[in-house]
């Protein structure tokens, strides 16, 4: 098997990226940690322009063979990229419509953005409020049991559930 030779100047001043070329070249990397290294190297500053030309190459090469899927542990299929980046997107307008900081046009503009998609902000993903309610005692109850919970912790808790009738 052919096993590339990489100058020493690279290997001396970026150990980290010869060794990512090295495990490429020989298949020996995931694909996708691969991918986001010459992505970064696209980006970064301090790189020349011959080193993010090759990179461009690297990724084009990449791009036209798609990888088998690898087996992984985990019986779920992992979302694909386009649906990742849909519910990234989404979680961001989300966040928007809690943030504080933000505008009442921004929030107003999340919270079309979201209702187009079928998400409505009054219904926190079929969580009731008094299930929330009764999530917090049982957590108080669960630290009144737990020998970790210090006593100043366990006397608050146990406060909590008086003023709530939970105990």
């Amino acid at each position: 098997m052919f096993t590339p030779r990489f100058s020493s100047a690279l290997s001396a001043t970026r150990p980290a990226a010869s060794r990512a070329i090295r495990a490429y070249a020989t298949g020996q990397a995931n694909e996708n940690r691969v991918a986001g290294g010459l992505k970064a190297t696209l980006h970064n500053p301090n790189v020349s322009q011959e080193a993010k030309d090759r990179a461009a190459e690297r990724l084009e090469e990449m791009s036209d063979h798609v990888p088998a899927a690898s087996s992984s542990a985990s019986s779920k299929s992992a979302p694909n990229s386009s649906d990742q980046h849909k519910n990234n997107v989404l979680g961001g307008y989300k966040a928007t419509l809690s943030n504080p900081r933000t505008s009442d046009e921004a929030k107003k503009h999340a919270r079309e953005i979201l209702e187009a998609d079928g998400y409505h902000a009054n219904s926190p993903d079929g969580i009731a409020a008094d299930e929330h309610d009764n999530r917090v005692i049982a957590g108080y109850k669960a630290a009144l049991h737990n020998p970790r919970v210090s006593s100043e912790a366990k006397q608050h808790a146990k406060e909590y559930l008086q003023e709530h009738g939970a105990l």
